[in-house]
């Protein structure tokens, strides 16, 4: 078994090569009540039409609701928002207790500060492993003139201009 951990964490390390931008997802919960995570894992599929894809781990307490909303929005998060990705990247339903937010165009609850913005429809979900991988139709999106916050090699860093 630790071999496998050992495997398991170097797999993980050798992604971590790989830096990303990071986002706060939202859906709405069976309830109405709002769920968000922190994910990295958001990507572009399409153009035409316009499709987005990300992931959920099975194991998060949201999983379903995700799964179950039929819609999501992605807030990629600028350079001065790690404490709202810290927020929303640990376990525990209170991530949006004394935060504004409104109901965006699918539903899905919209922070009021990213760098951008992407309302989705869910179109196909995927088994990925551990994780479900959800793919949406963008059905409004918004952007802002703000440098993105990255995570490489396990964490934030900054954009370094070229």
């Amino acid at each position: 078994m630790v071999e496998v951990m050992d495997k398991q964490r170097a797999f993980r390390n050798a992604l971590g090569a790989f830096a990303t931008g990071v986002t706060i997802v939202t859906a709405l919960d069976a309830d109405g009540q709002p769920v968000g995570v922190t994910a990295s894992s958001f990507n572009s599929v399409s153009l035409d039409p316009p499709l987005v894809l990300w992931s959920v781990a099975k194991a998060n307490m949201s999983c379903a609701a995700f799964c179950e909303s039929g819609h999501f929005a992605v807030h990629i998060l600028a350079a001065e928002q790690v404490a709202l990705s810290n927020r929303f990247a640990r376990s525990g339903s209170d991530k949006f207790t004394g935060l504004e937010w409104q109901s965006g165009a699918t539903g899905s609850p919209i922070l009021p500060d990213y760098a951008a913005l992407f309302q989705c429809r869910t179109r196909h979900q995927y088994d990925g492993g551990d994780h479900i991988i959800m793919v949406g139709e963008v059905v409004d999106f918004r952007v802002q003139d703000r440098a993105p916050l990255l995570f490489h090699a396990g964490r934030y860093a900054a954009l370094a201009a070229a």
